[in-house]
C-alpha cells in the first residue's frame, strides 16, 4: 500500500496541539487518524456554534424542542449527546435518562412519565433512550407483555402527532452500529475501570439477542417512520463522524433563525 504524501497543510495540522494529541493517543501512530480527528474538531466548533444559535432562537421565541436518541447498547448515544450539549446554555436544556419505572409508574399510562419530562418554553430536552424502549428493548428482554407492546405500537404515532400539533419540535435519531463494532466496544468497556459501570445485565445479553433486536427494530421503523415524524438513522461505527452527523441533522431539522447573533 502506498503511503500518503503529507502536504504542508497536513503537517501544519499535525504540528498543532490537537494534532499532536491525536498522534499520541491510544493505538499505533496513524497520521490519517490524527488528520481526521483535527478536521473533526474544527468542524465540531462550527457545528456547536450553530447549536448555540439554535438555542438562542429557541429561548427568544419560546420554542420547545425534544431530541430523542435510540440505538443498540454501546452505539454512542451518550457521546453524541455530550457533543450536542457541551457548549450550549445548561439552564435551558436537560438530558433525560429515565431509570426503571417505579411501582406507581407501572400503573400509569405508559407515556405519562415521559410527558412529565417535556420541555417548557425556550427549553431543549434530550432523551437518552425514550418511550421507544417499549418498541425494542422491553419486548426483546421480556420487560413488557405482548398486549402492552401492541397497545404502544397502536398509540405511538397518534401520541407523536399530538406532540407536533402542540408546537413542540420533535427530532428522532437512531444510532446504528454493526454487531462486530458492538462486541469491540463491549470489550473496551469491560477492560476500562472508568467505563465498567456502563455495562448492565441487558448489555451482557445484547450480542446473544442481536437478531431479536433486529426484528423489533425493523418493526419499529416500519410503523413509526412517518412523514411528519421521521427517523434519522446515523451510521455510528466511527464515533467522530457520527457525532458530527447528529448535530448536522438537528440543525437541518429545526427551522431556526440562522441570522441570530451569538
Amino acid at each position: 500500500m502506498m503511503k500518503k504524501i503529507l502536504t504542508d497543510a497536513d503537517l501544519k495540522k499535525l504540528n498543532s496541539n490537537k494534532g499532536l494529541l491525536a498522534l499520541l493517543s491510544k493505538g499505533p501512530i496513524s497520521t490519517d487518524r490524527a488528520l481526521r480527528y483535527v478536521d473533526y474538531e474544527k468542524k465540531l466548533v462550527k457545528l456547536q456554534t450553530e447549536l448555540i444559535r439554535l438555542q438562542t432562537w429557541a429561548i427568544e421565541k419560546n420554542e420547545r424542542i425534544i431530541i430523542l436518541f435510540q440505538g443498540r447498547d454501546a452505539a454512542g448515544k451518550g457521546g453524541a449527546i455530550r457533543r450536542v450539549t457541551e457548549r450550549i446554555n445548561p439552564r435551558h436544556m436537560r438530558i433525560v435518562a429515565l431509570q426503571k419505572p417505579t411501582i406507581d409508574e407501572q400503573t400509569q399510562w405508559y407515556f405519562q412519565r415521559y410527558v412529565e419530562q417535556f420541555p417548557k418554553a425556550g427549553e431543549i430536552v434530550l432523551f437518552d433512550r425514550s418511550w421507544y424502549n417499549r418498541a425494542v428493548v422491553e419486548p426483546v428482554n421480556g420487560f413488557c407483555t405482548k398486549k402492552q407492546y401492541d397497545v404502544f405500537m397502536n398509540q405511538v404515532n397518534n401520541f407523536e402527532q399530538m406532540i407536533l400539533e402542540s408546537g413542540i419540535h420533535l427530532v428522532k435519531i437512531y444510532m446504528s452500529i454493526s454487531k462486530k463494532e458492538q462486541a469491540k466496544r463491549f470489550e473496551d468497556i469491560k477492560s476500562d475501570p472508568l467505563k465498567q459501570w456502563k455495562m448492565t445485565p441487558v448489555d451482557e445479553r445484547a450480542q446473544e439477542l442481536w437478531d431479536d433486536y433486529t426484528i423489533y427494530k425493523k418493526a419499529m421503523f416500519t410503523k413509526t417512520n412517518t412523514a411528519t415524524s421521521p427517523w434519522k438513522i446515523i451510521q455510528a461505527n466511527r464515533k467522530t463522524e457520527a457525532r458530527a452527523n447528529v448535530i448536522n441533522h438537528i440543525l437541518k431539522s429545526i427551522p431556526y433563525d440562522k441570522s441570530i447573533e451569538v
